[in-house]
């Protein structure tokens, strides 16, 4: 489990985190839970994933908002520009709460959306609270249902290619973004 916590660390606080698996991770670690595979209690799993999910958060809230400011003012940068920072605070005015809960369940915008927020100045106490919420809302949701899918005999049987096949479901939306950037890149070429 202590692997599994920094990978959550790591997904939700650290912007290089972006491309770990933290959706099938959690669904993976239910299923193995529910599949014996794993001994441990679901309930603690889901309380070290939740509490993991909300330290990277932090992380990464305070990464953006302690660095954020000097790399967004570089003048040659088109990525981290002022104006791109002045639009994450309008992003966050205008949804908020619903940006911070719900990012959890969105890969690669698990990592950026707490950095955003700490860029885009959102008030910290009013971030917490919401992070508290999707956190514990996606630490317990996903195991859980990976659980309880580990309880079913032809899946508890047949748990590493499960565990496989998930593995290789998750990849499929990166794979398509890929074949879209090429497709793209070709079209301007040509």
């Amino acid at each position: 489990m202590v692997v599994v916590c920094l990978i959550i660390i790591a997904e939700t606080g650290l912007l290089v985190g972006f491309f770990l698996p933290g959706d099938s991770l959690l669904f993976t670690v239910g299923l193995m839970i529910g599949a014996g595979v794993i001994d441990v209690p679901i309930w603690l799993a889901c309380i070290l994933i939740s509490v993991s999910a909300v330290v990277g958060d932090q992380l990464g809230y305070f990464i953006g908002r302690k660095v954020g400011p000097a790399v967004f003012k570089r003048p040659n940068s088109k990525l981290f520009s002022q104006k791109n920072a002045e639009r994450a605070e309008q992003f966050f005015v205008k949804y908020g709460a619903k940006a911070v809960i719900f990012a959890h369940f969105v890969p690669i915008m698990r990592t950026f959306v707490p950095v955003a927020a700490g860029v885009g100045r959102m008030k910290y106490s009013y971030y917490l609270r919401n992070n508290i919420l999707g956190a514990l809302t996606w630490g317990l949701l996903v195991p859980l249902i990976g659980y309880f899918l580990g309880n079913i005999a032809f899946i508890r049987d047949h748990v590493i290619l499960v565990t496989i096949a998930l593995v290789l479901i998750s990849l499929i939306p990166v794979l398509l973004e890929v074949v879209k950037a090429r497709r793209k890149a070709t079209s301007e070429n040509s």
